[in-house]
């Protein structure tokens, strides 16, 4: 995870629900290569033809509410989705965000910042985030010292395969 993150915005509105993201008939897959190919089918109809790695979601209140399957953040994750900006995130899809890797913000306001195209500029320390288009930015409180680091490693399941590789309980990937 890098300090500052920027990307073109792809925009949705409020209560978006993980069906939305990866649709329960998909949860019989297990490889994100293959989930990435349905994320947001159901909400951005065009997202995984036109996605681009960088990308970054920004979305309204509640988002990922509903069922607290990985399948939704691990499915972004594998499409290249740079980070998710929120209102505010349903609570356990912000830390299944972040537990695989994937950059959660909640910032309430930022929806009303963006517009689907612009890029957005987010930094994570500083806890500042920039619509490059407008000039317009908003703060929020960067995220806790032991959540960024989870984000640089890679996420919980990565951090933990490095530690036990480490201590020679694991073999290296």
């Amino acid at each position: 995870m890098r300090d500052v993150i920027e990307g073109r915005v792809w925009v949705l509105g409020a209560d978006v629900d993980t069906d939305q993201i990866i649709s329960g008939k998909y949860l019989t897959i297990i490889d994100p290569q293959e989930l990435k190919k349905h994320v947001f089918e159901i909400a951005l109809p065009e997202f995984a033809a036109q996605a681009r790695p960088g990308d970054i979601i920004v979305a309204d209140v509640n988002f990922g509410s509903g069922s607290s399957r990985e399948h939704a953040p691990q499915a972004m994750k594998a499409i290249g989705v740079g980070a998710v900006l929120a209102d505010s995130f349903a609570r356990i899809m912000f830390r299944n965000a972040i537990n695989l890797g994937l950059p959660a913000i909640e910032a309430p306001g930022v929806r009303a910042l963006f517009e689907k195209g612009d890029t957005a500029k987010i930094e994570m320390r500083a806890g500042r985030i920039t619509n490059e288009r407008t000039g317009r930015s908003i703060s929020f409180p960067p995220l806790p010292h032991h959540l960024l680091e989870l984000l640089e490693e890679g996420g919980l399941v990565e951090t933990v395969r490095k530690r036990l590789v480490a201590e020679g309980k694991a073999a290296p990937a």
